[in-house]
This record gives structure tokens, C-alpha cells and sequence, in this order.
């Protein structure tokens, strides 16, 4: 008899009727409600049940399988044990928890009138890990660029994008990001955070450079005296770093006889030596790099010119306002 009832126990209520003795069982309170237990990977699940003296045996059970039969352990799994805190406690304990642990738990309960079941259902969460990210990438402005990033966890993580920049808005995008004909202003670091509130969000990074041709955005000159030393600045944006070169009229300069051409990084300086009256004039600086190409007039201007140039442009700009101005009052605009 009480090996047959090993052998057909079930889930949905019946008990065992083999005859372990000594322990000292109770009847579980059924009135009792029996909430999911939720617990993070790696963590400590402890499932509850209590007794009282009306019980002749009991048992605990995951799914089919028996773990406990009173004291008895059935399962080999050594992270499995019994808490029995005074005489009203037939709890399990479960460490290290895992996502094969996940499912239904049942406290069995034998009494002389009946079986009985309270089942509990564990569920598993596992932090969000993101473990599939795209490299870091160099691309050609106007290209189009779709970022990756893929994540695990229980629950789905959520996944979302910032571009690092001072703004840092997020971007619309989850497990792909696509940017549609990149600008230089779309490059930098691109943040991913997978989170689910299981543990701290998990953040991967992604370096994205944008080469585009050259612009030059800065030419600075000065008005020396003849004798004296002139300089001519020219600074360019561009990616790749551009490469630079001097021209007077359609003659490349280089150095020597009174030329020195410095290299600075994104800027260029021209020095002239020993200024003298046919050294006044138009420069042209050239930026190039494999994308393009861009070049801008420097002046080296006499002593006081460059101010009456500057005022001669500013008068300039006046007058075409005020003929501006004339027109719309004559059309009514």
C-alpha cells in the first residue's frame, strides 16, 4: 500500500500513505493565500508552508517529483533543504536559484480525513545583459547606419539609445537603431541601457566617427611692415584630418626663401620673412582630404589697409540695407 502510493502521487492532491514516522506534522492553513515567490537569479528562494497537529504527513513536490517526504530527502540537488522553524514550519529553501527552478511548487498535506495541496509558483528573474553590441564604426557622412544592440533578461529588458552629446535626448530605437544619411553633427558616443528593474540597467557604448571633406572655417591674416614678418592662419574641419597647401596666384608655395609653411593639426600657418611690397597681396589656402576638397583668400595687407577694407565692407553692407529697406517701402512689402 504505501509503495503504491509513491509511485501515484500527484499534484493535484493526492498524498502519499507510506508509513514515515517521526516527524511531528501539522495541517497546512488553507486559508492562507498563496502568492507567487519571486526571487533574482542566484539568490535564495524561500517557499512557504505551514502545519498544524491535525497532519499525519507531508511532502513537498516540484511538478511531478517528490523533493521531500517528511524529513526524508528525495531530490539529489544540494542546494534543496527543508526549514522547519519550530513545529509549525515546512518551508523550502532553495539557493543559488536559477531559471530552471521556475515553475509550480507543491506542499502536500495528509490528513486523516483528506489530502490537501497549496501550491506556489516560482518565478525567476534575471538581470537585464546585453550581450550583443555593434563595434565601434567609421562612416562617410550621407551613409546610412543601423547600430545593434541585443539583450537577455527576465522580464524583456527594455532597451533604448542616447547619443552622448550635451543634450543627450534619448533616440527612437530599440534593439536597432537606424540613422538615415548621417551628418557630422550624429557623431560621437552612443549609449545602449538594457533594463528590466531587476538589477542596475546594464550600458554598452558605441563609437561612431563621420568622415566628411573638408570646410574651412577660420583665416586670420595680419598687415605688417615691409621688413617685418607676416602670418596667414587657416583652420579647416574635416575628417580624416585634412592636408594643406599655399598657393600665391596659381603657384603652389613651399618652404624656402623666406616661406615656412607649419602644419598644426586642423590649422596651417603661413610665415613670411622679410615682407616686402610684392609680398602684399591674395593668398589661397587648400584643404583637402579623400573626400573633398576647399579653399579660401588670405590677404597679407599693407600697414593700415586692413581696417579700411573692413570699414569699405561694413559701409557696403549698409548701403545694400538701406536700398534694401527703399525697395520694400516703394513695393509695399
Amino acid at each position: 500500500m504505501d509503495n503504491l502510493w509513491i509511485h501515484t502521487i500527484w499534484i493535484t492532491g493526492f498524498f502519499f500513505l507510506f508509513g514515515f514516522q517521526g516527524f511531528p506534522v501539522r495541517s497546512v492553513d488553507m486559508q492562507r493565500p498563496t502568492d507567487n515567490v519571486t526571487v533574482r537569479q542566484g539568490d535564495t528562494a524561500i517557499i512557504r508552508c505551514y502545519v498544524d497537529d491535525k497532519v499525519s504527513r507531508v511532502a513537498w513536490l516540484n511538478r511531478s517529483n517528490i523533493i521531500f517526504a517528511g524529513r526524508d530527502k528525495w531530490s539529489l540537488d544540494p542546494r534543496v533543504e527543508l526549514v522547519t522553524k519550530g513545529q509549525l514550519e515546512y518551508s523550502l529553501r532553495i539557493q543559488k536559484v536559477d531559471v530552471y527552478d521556475e515553475g509550480q511548487y507543491t506542499c502536500s498535506i495528509q490528513t486523516k480525513e483528506l489530502s490537501r495541496t497549496s501550491q506556489v509558483f516560482l518565478i525567476v528573474q534575471v538581470p537585464a545583459n546585453i550581450y550583443k553590441v555593434s563595434e565601434d564604426i567609421t562612416i562617410n557622412e550621407g551613409s546610412n547606419v543601423t547600430l545593434t544592440c541585443l539583450a537577455s533578461g527576465r522580464p524583456d529588458p527594455m532597451i533604448t539609445w542616447r547619443l552622448l552629446n550635451p543634450s543627450a535626448e534619448p533616440l527612437d530605437g530599440e534593439e536597432y537603431l537606424d540613422i538615415s544619411g548621417i551628418t557630422r553633427t550624429q557623431a560621437g558616443r552612443y549609449e545602449c541601457k538594457a533594463s528590466n528593474d531587476v538589477a542596475s540597467p546594464d550600458v554598452k557604448y558605441v563609437n561612431v566617427i563621420v568622415n566628411y571633406a573638408p570646410f574651412i572655417k577660420d583665416t586670420k591674416s595680419s598687415d605688417p611692415q615691409v621688413g617685418r614678418m607676416g602670418v596667414l592662419q587657416c583652420e579647416a574641419s574635416a575628417i580624416p584630418k585634412p592636408e594643406f597647401k599655399w598657393y600665391r596666384d596659381d603657384k603652389r608655395l613651399s618652404n624656402g626663401q623666406g616661406i615656412s609653411i607649419q602644419m598644426m593639426g586642423s590649422r596651417t600657418l603661413l610665415l613670411v620673412s622679410n615682407v616686402t611690397e610684392e609680398d602684399y597681396g591674395n593668398y589661397t589656402c587648400v584643404a583637402t582630404n579623400r573626400l573633398g576638397i576647399h579653399n579660401a583668400s588670405v590677404f597679407l595687407y599693407r600697414p593700415g589697409t586692413a581696417n579700411n577694407i573692413s570699414g569699405a565692407v561694413a559701409v557696403s553692407q549698409s548701403l545694400w540695407l538701406l536700398l534694401g529697406s527703399l525697395t520694400c517701402l516703394l513695393l509695399k512689402c
